[in-house]
């Protein structure tokens, strides 16, 4: 016999951590790759493998170009598939939110806020539930900064109400270990994740960011996941962003 409605989980944690990955890949438009582009609209995409898997896509638009200072737009829409014991939950979020990016001689710093939405389907054991859309607010601030020429040093912080969660990350790179698309910014990276049921997630390990493949740029990203629902184990990213 399948589960009844109150058999089913709870709304899953999914929808904030698939938030802060839409802003790890925002936090990637803001970098070195856009110094000098007279783009007005990035294209990205971004990737989590771990215990679950998170796909996030969208688009940064600037009302003038993405190399300036001004107001800045961003929208994006992520997926994720989880197994929570003998159910699985498969989550849809969106995301529209409005900024401002300043620039400065040492990097950018960036702020938006805007509404975001959730929607879950738990299938498994004979049955599919539709669980009801959510809806909140979105907060998300982050910067980049190049200390020296040779070094970058980045933070997101991105806050949602739908789940009361947050995600945060810092990193710290440097350059001058390849040669020519393929010196990328080198070093280690830390990000939390958290919300109002009491999960937590940390995940420790190396990136490397913004190295070129033809017209794309990239990010890379590999470690150790410390989650409260599971044994610590590894993780792969990747950001994928172009201009258009």
């Amino acid at each position: 016999m399948g589960p009844t409605a109150g058999d089913v989980p709870k709304p899953g944690r999914g929808p904030a951590i698939l938030a802060g990955m839409a802003a790890w890949s925002a936090s990637v438009l803001a970098g070195p790759a856009l110094a000098s582009s007279p783009a007005s609209v990035l294209l990205f995409g971004s990737l989590e493998a771990s215990p679950s898997v998170f796909v996030t896509t969208g688009a940064k638009v600037a009302l003038d170009r993405l190399d300036r200072e001004g107001f800045v737009a961003l929208g994006s829409l992520g997926g994720q598939r989880r197994r929570e014991g003998a159910v699985t939950r498969d989550t849809a979020i969106g995301a529209v939110v409005l900024g401002y990016q300043w620039f400065r001689d040492w990097g950018v710093v960036a702020a938006y806020a805007g509404p975001e939405g959730t929607m879950e389907v738990v299938s498994g054991c004979g049955c599919v539930h539709a669980l009801a859309p959510r809806f909140g607010l979105r907060l998300h601030g982050e910067v980049w900064a190049r200390p020296t020429d040779a070094t970058l040093l980045t933070a997101t912080l991105i806050a949602g109400t739908t789940r009361m969660s947050a995600w945060g990350r810092l990193s710290w790179g440097t350059r001058g270990w390849g040669t020519g698309g393929w010196d990328a910014y080198l070093g280690p990276e830390i990000s939390l994740y958290g919300d109002e049921t009491g999960y937590r997630k940390w995940n420790v390990g190396l990136h490397a960011t913004d190295f070129a493949l033809g017209r794309f740029s990239l990010r890379l990203s590999a470690g150790l996941q410390l989650a409260s629902d599971q044994d610590p184990g590894p993780y792969l990213g990747l950001s994928v962003w172009t201009p258009w």
